[in-house]
């Protein structure tokens, strides 16, 4: 017994060194990429580009803001200032406190993020789980916004169980043992294949792995941020779905017809019906991830967005 357990206790320690230095490894390699503003003792991580009216990006679960800058954010930047936020406990943005932020939490930092930069009322634009996030800002901020553009948006309540990975990894004890694992142990082809799923039927973009940096989700407080958002994510959508119809900006939906991720009709379909003056653009055989994949069909919903605002 004994010797077992000082085995175990082995394996535990080099499981911790492992991951302290892939950590290491990861921020070495993809360091802050903008500025670090305080917002009420947090620390937010915002990259700005660009000149022109404000447009505010928001990235995805799992993400940062380097999934923004590969392809969408310089495309805008020709005629817009473009400020991209790391999310809550994700890139280089402080977690708010030990829980993974909600939605509403979210939107509140980044609102008052953007005005610490200047930007009162931007357009919005948020992909996936950010769209959920964008949609929180405009529903509880509708004043710190000028326009909105959910783009491959979760809007609506699902009725799919929770992700086995996420049910650990959310768990006190998963968060204990698992993301230490995980941050460790993890082999590349494991998010080499992720990569591939997310971005199907579209390759994943040349580069595009190298930009974003996939160590840095990896890493143990991303990982536990990242699982607590995605576990209460529901929850979250059922109580602010009901107040879409209070939604008063210009709003531009978009969402790829082949997204297996986030269901179009779902998702992207019921909110068109339930925003006032909502309009919705389908991109015929587009998955999860149009940001990159159809990057001017996304800018183009955005200038509409800002033209409808008198932006343009």
């Amino acid at each position: 017994m004994v010797i077992f357990l000082v085995l175990v206790a082995l394996v535990w320690a080099v499981t911790l060194w492992r991951a302290a230095r892939a950590e290491a490894r990861a921020e070495a390699s993809h360091p802050p990429g903008g500025r670090l503003i305080e917002v009420d003792g947090v620390t937010v991580h915002a990259e700005v580009m660009g000149d022109g009216p404000d447009v505010v990006l928001i990235h995805g679960a799992s993400g940062n803001a380097r999934d923004m800058t590969f392809a969408l954010a310089p495309l805008l930047a020709e005629r817009y200032r473009v400020i991209v936020f790391d999310r809550p406990g994700l890139g280089y943005t402080d977690r708010i406190g030990a829980g993974g932020a909600s939605i509403a939490d979210q939107a509140a930092l980044l609102v008052r993020a953007a005005r610490a930069l200047g930007a009162d009322r931007p357009v919005v634009m948020g992909q996936s789980y950010g769209g959920a996030v964008a949609l929180a800002w405009a529903v509880h901020h509708p004043e710190a916004l000028s326009a909105l553009v959910p783009v491959s948006a979760a809007s609506h309540p699902w009725e799919t169980p929770l992700d086995l990975f996420y049910r650990i990894t959310s768990s006190p004890l998963g968060q204990a043992l698992a993301v230490p694992a995980l941050t460790a142990w993890v082999p590349n082809g494991k998010v080499d294949r992720e990569l591939a799923a997310v971005f199907a039927p579209q390759p994943v973009p040349e580069g595009y792995s190298k930009h974003f940096g996939p160590g840095l989700t990896l890493r143990r407080e991303s990982l536990r941020a990242n699982a607590v958002q995605r576990a209460t994510l529901l929850d979250e959508i059922r109580a602010l779905a009901p107040h879409y119809p209070r939604i008063s900006v210009p709003t531009e939906i978009v969402h790829g017809t082949a997204d297996s991720t986030v269901d179009p009709m779902l998702h992207s379909e019921n909110l068109a019906r339930r925003v006032p003056g909502a309009r919705l653009t389908w991109l015929e055989g587009i998955g999860h991830m149009p940001q990159h994949v159809a990057a001017p069909d996304v800018a183009a919903a955005i200038d509409r967005a800002a033209r409808r605002a008198g932006l343009r």
